[in-house]
């Protein structure tokens, strides 16, 4: 990436692992597009009382030359059976990638 990866933590305290898990992924998503300007991801637990339902909102802004944003976000969803942080942050890389490749793909057409 041109850019590094800028981290914010909300409501949630900084782990390295954490950390190291989001560079890997954002790293991986470098191999899908090479003119990535710039990739910003927040780790958010937005409500620290919730008893059921994913309380981690994991939120990445991607910017792609020549002036695409992207962004991909996994949240917590009525109904929503707990899940950990890492599979949030695995979620919303995820959908990141697709978005990623549906752009590549659409700028390789034109």
């Amino acid at each position: 990436m041109q850019l590094p990866v800028e981290i914010t933590y909300r409501g949630v305290a900084k782990s390295d692992e954490i950390e190291r898990m989001v560079r890997e992924k954002a790293a991986r998503l470098d191999k899908f597009c090479d003119h990535i300007n710039r990739c910003d991801v927040a780790i958010e637990q937005p409500n620290h009382n919730h008893k059921k339902g994913n309380p981690f909102r994991v939120r990445i802004d991607l910017t792609v030359t020549p002036g695409h944003e992207l962004v991909a976000e996994d949240r917590e969803t009525a109904g929503d059976s707990y899940q950990p942080l890492a599979k949030a942050v695995h979620d919303a890389f995820k959908t990141m990638e697709r978005q990623l490749r549906h752009l590549v793909e659409k700028q390789r057409r034109e």
